[in-house]
């Protein structure tokens, strides 16, 4: 047994959940519909998923670092939606602030998707478009798999030439990021299970273009007050898209929410 106990609250209650659960839980294939009535999602390649934390007041960070309002049941979970997913998609800067090194499961992890004729390790896709990156950094030097980063058509040749030789550098736009041609690209490169991991531009961006198909929120009992950023952030303003709520977990009063797309419902009219 998992020494970090998660229950399920909803739909219906359980204790002490497996990862075996867990990760059936998360699952793209399944979905409950209702308490008593799950149902198979219908057939589709792509599948976009973003996993983000805030604090019960609002805040995504604490100290400007979104791990200091995470527990051991949140980054339980964190790992275990990278196990599922093909390709993890977080933004330059949050990559930066939040010290991401190379993305490598756990060997047991790693193995299950081996078994399950899967590539080992998801492959990391970093957005930027100043391309302000380190290619000598871990992220690229130890990458079990050779990373991905989307930019856009201004951004510097120079520094386009040098991540060129550690990653596949794909534009998805001219001069600003373009959430649908960066799926496209990801799609026609095998990459169909996609996290999104933040930060709040790169979601903010992904909302307002309708690509999320499924937001796993976690609540930390936490009040941390301060002037902390929301999970998303974009100047422009667009139409709210309703989500439909899937289980809530709780471990030690931090929630773990699940929302999917609710295409049967709109918002506005």
């Amino acid at each position: 047994m998992n020494a970090v106990v998660i229950d399920l609250l909803y739909p219906l209650a359980q204790r002490a959940l497996s990862d075996d659960a867990l990760l059936a839980l998360y699952s793209t294939r399944a979905v409950d519909a209702a308490p008593s009535a799950p149902v198979a999602l219908s057939a589709r390649s792509r599948w976009v998923r973003a996993n983000m934390i805030a604090s019960i007041d609002g805040s995504a960070t604490v100290d400007g670092l979104s791990g200091g309002l995470g527990t051991a049941a949140d980054k339980r979970v964190f790992d275990l939606l990278r196990q599922l997913s093909d390709v993890v998609l977080v933004g330059a800067g949050t990559l930066r602030t939040e010290g991401y090194g190379a993305l490598r499961l756990r060997a047991d992890a790693a193995a299950s998707r081996r078994a399950h004729g899967r590539a080992e390790h998801p492959t990391l896709a970093i957005m930027s478009a100043s391309l302000d990156l380190d290619a000598a950094s871990a992220v690229f030097a130890d990458a079990p798999t050779r990373p991905i980063v989307l930019t856009i058509g201004q951004s510097d040749r120079a520094a386009r030439g040098r991540l060129s030789e550690v990653a596949d550098v794909v534009t998805c736009g001219s001069d600003a990021f373009d959430a649908v041609l960066a799926l496209d690209a990801l799609d026609a490169m095998g990459y169909a299970q996609v996290l999104c991991e933040g930060g709040p531009r790169l979601l903010g961006t992904m909302i307002a273009a309708n690509t999320v198909d499924e937001l796993c929120m976690s609540l930390s009992p936490t009040l941390e007050g301060g002037f902390g950023p929301r999970i998303t952030q974009l100047d422009a303003a667009r139409m709210p898209h309703r989500l439909r709520l899937a289980h809530v977990l709780e471990c030690e009063g931090l929630l773990m929410t699940r929302y999917v797309r609710d295409n049967s419902a709109s918002v506005g009219g």
